[in-house]
């Protein structure tokens, strides 16, 4: 049987290998239409890291004091996708000294000359798009004190990268992918000698995407938080480059940036990070700031529904649900079976979370961060809400789209007289055993406390009927169940009154109980939270109410409160954990 999926993967590889090397040949670009300014923000740290030899890439830490950035070791499917792509460059040009302008023309002329003719890993569309945004950028940076012939190699690259760019966007898959080539292109275009004629077509590519890619309500696909901002980011970069040039920018870019500003805006957590869902982190520090900046507009966001998750806050107090079917297809590559998950953050503090992506820490970690338990919600036995499906190889990275999805998923947002509540369902157990998944979350109006309610039920006779049979499966000892609460490794937890509620300390001083109604077993197990550019997992705790379901329906009640004693407002003054801002802690994580 042929595996066509592999199959297109391997001519679409030979292909941009072909097209790279015919580019390799050519001669264009003598110099810069006009002097490019830098667009991404970069990290004075990380670029002082990567000066004094630490190079830190997917999860594993390479020190070679007055090496070169090629030498980092690593998975190098994940480490090339890091390296190829540049972004490391904003880092040195946020340090911006001549130690930093000397490392970072280095190692630009040493990838021209060992994969400059076309060779190497970083000759896919993607990387491209994303290596001409940081070179263009900060070209200036690069070109500094350089020589003619060093400055002529560097266009001669540029030209050359742009042509492949120009010939293989289009067999990037639809999504983040595709827009990081076309945004390149069009950076390219304007920006670099003789290659204006391929700005028309790109931007006419760019509109067309983002009409048919970014959905009404804002969101994308794939549902990842993460990836929706690196996208608006794109777009913004290709609308600045375009009204630089005094072009008109289409209605439809436009308007793609101000249907997800908004999202954004609602899938931001107090403590100015994104939700963390479907592989998706925190976001680099300060760059929904500046997109957000860029944007304008409404600053605040109340009760709200957007790219299927469910927002609720109040006073001082955010929380996010994931309220919709997981992404499927080529969408699922990174998506996560979190259906009815949560997250809550108080203040300046994250409070429930979830696990996180674990990507950079390798295959094991990545699909275990995928699976049910490393989410903030109830799972039943072994059984995940949705299933990984076989692995497919995806640039090089063995990946795994989701399968057996819920088929009905409801989320119903509402404003109490005394609180707001948000009411979810899912099905993603009615195969396995019968039964459905209902929550309900209810905070109050000031912020202080959430009211949380867990249903397992059966629809109809052939659920009981399955439900039946699981439990046959059991010898008559019950379906188990448990509903997790996974803690922000800055949150110290004990057990009180016996095993009858968790007290939760935030750096703030802040204090949160969690409560149950008895009809489960609760205990504080350990969990990890898992952090894109650490060196290894974090320690973490996690509440787990436990039981069994032995009838047709199955409730569990539990609620989070402010200690009585905890005031409304707290000065926060304690400083965030230094790794929870910055990806620069080289340090033992456990």
């Amino acid at each position: 049987m042929v595996d066509h999926d592999s199959w297109r993967a391997r001519q679409r590889a030979f292909m941009h290998r072909a097209h790279a090397r015919w580019a390799a040949r050519a001669r264009p670009a003598t110099g810069f239409v006009s002097q490019p300014e830098p667009r991404s923000i970069g990290h004075f740290a990380r670029g002082r890291q990567l000066l004094a030899g630490n190079f830190l890439f997917a999860g594993v830490l390479t020190t070679a004091p007055g090496g070169s950035i090629w030498a980092a070791q690593g998975d190098r499917a994940m480490v090339d996708q890091e390296l190829h792509s540049f972004a490391w460059l904003d880092d040195l040009a946020a340090v911006g000294d001549a130690r930093a302008r000397h490392a970072a023309q280095a190692w630009v002329a040493e990838w021209i000359d060992a994969f400059g003719d076309g060779t190497g890993p970083g000759w896919t569309p993607d990387l491209t798009g994303r290596r001409l945004i940081r070179w263009i950028s900060h070209g200036v940076f690069l070109l500094r004190g350089q020589d003619k012939d060093a400055q002529a190699r560097l266009f001669r690259s540029l030209g050359q990268q742009t042509l492949f760019l120009s010939r293989r966007w289009r067999s990037t898959r639809p999504g983040l992918a595709r827009f990081e080539a076309l945004a390149g292109m069009i950076y390219a275009g304007l920006s670099l000698e003789g290659m204006e004629h391929l700005t028309a077509p790109a931007i006419a590519a760019l509109a067309s995407d983002c009409a048919s890619q970014i959905r009404a309500d804002g969101g994308i696909a794939t549902r990842n938080p993460e990836e929706l901002l690196d996208v608006l980011t794109l777009l913004l970069w290709a609308q600045t480059a375009i009204e630089g040039s005094e072009q008109l920018v289409p209605g439809a870019i436009t308007q793609a940036i101000a249907r997800i500003g908004p999202t954004l805006r609602a899938l931001r957590h107090a403590d100015g990070g994104l939700a963390r869902f479907h592989g998706g982190g925190r976001g680099l520090d300060g760059r929904l700031d500046h997109a957000l900046a860029q944007i304008g507009g409404k600053k605040e966001i109340g009760d709200a529904e957007c790219m299927g998750f469910a927002r609720i806050g109040a006073g001082r107090t955010t929380l996010i649900a994931d309220g919709a079917r997981p992404p499927e297809g080529a969408a699922s590559l990174n998506a996560h079976a979190s259906t009815l998950a949560f997250e809550m953050t108080s203040g300046r503090r994250p409070l429930i979370v979830n696990c996180g992506s674990g990507v950079s820490f390798g295959a094991d970690w990545r699909r275990a961060g995928r699976a049910t338990p490393s989410h903030s919600t109830l799972g039943i036995g072994g059984y995940s809400s949705s299933r990984l499906g076989p692995s497919v190889t995806t640039s090089g990275v063995a990946q795994e789209m989701l399968v057996d999805l819920p088929d009905v998923v409801n989320c119903i947002v509402t404003h109490l007289d005394d609180g707001r509540r948000a009411e979810l369902s899912h099905d993603g157990f009615r195969i396995t055993h019968g039964l459905t998944h209902a929550r309900t979350l209810e905070m109050t109006t000031d912020g202080r406390g959430l009211a949380g309610e867990d249903l397992l039920t059966t629809l109809d006779g052939s659920d009981k009927e399955r439900f039946d049979r699981a439990l046959d499966a059991t010898q008559m000892q019950g379906i188990p169940y448990a509903i997790r609460f996974h803690l922000h490794p800055d949150v110290d937890a004990t057990v009180d009154l016996g095993g009858a509620a968790v007290s939760m300390a935030l750096k703030s001083g802040e204090i949160w109980v969690l409560r149950h109604d008895g009809h489960a077993e609760l205990r504080l197990e350990p969990s990890v939270y898992l952090e894109t550019g650490r060196l290894k997992p974090r320690a973490a705790r996690q509440v787990v109410l436990s039981g069994v379901a032995m009838a047709y329906a199955t409730r569990i009640r539990w609620s989070l409160a402010k200690a009585q004693d905890t005031p409304d407002v707290v000065r926060d003054l304690a400083p965030a954990r230094a790794a929870e801002d910055d990806d620069t802690d080289f340090g033992d994580d456990t």
